[in-house]
């Protein structure tokens, strides 16, 4: 199975340089789309509901302390597989063009993370991951 940091080289190898919080946002909504359109995750790394949204730790950690990413030293797109590159391409076809901000609201309207922020003040810390099964749930729905 792919890695997270897979799925963000390729995100970057197709739009280029993005903020932190973008490509965050994108690795997310990528795994969320392919439990739905797959009916299996696309990386095996978690992600956590953080203040700001979705967050996954270990991207995260590549990436801290930096505004804009254009590349990262882990990953490789050639580790995903057409469906894969597929199921990303489709993410961003309709997420390309928002901005982070925008993709950060976009996760605080929605049940994954408002569940897994249940009982956190608004700005809160929190590490509570975002399960699998609330995201294909939500999102098979849309």
């Amino acid at each position: 199975m792919a890695s997270v940091f897979d799925v963000a080289d390729y995100i970057l190898k197709v739009l280029g340089s993005v903020t932190a919080m973008k490509l965050q946002k994108l690795v997310y909504y990528s795994q969320a789309w392919s439990l739905v359109w797959d009916e299996k995750p696309i990386f095996t790394e978690t992600i956590e509901a953080w203040a700001n949204g979705p967050v996954c730790v270990e991207l995260y950690n590549v990436h801290k302390g930096q505004f804009k990413i254009s590349s990262l030293q882990e990953g490789n797109s050639d580790n995903l597989n057409l469906v894969e590159k597929e199921t990303i391409d489709g993410v961003l076809k309709f997420y390309k063009d928002k901005s982070s901000q925008w993709l950060s609201d976009l996760t605080h309207q929605e049940d994954p993370w408002i569940q897994a922020r249940k009982g956190l003040a608004p700005g809160q810390r929190g590490n509570v991951t975002i399960t699998h099964a609330s995201m294909a749930e939500y999102y098979e729905g849309l």
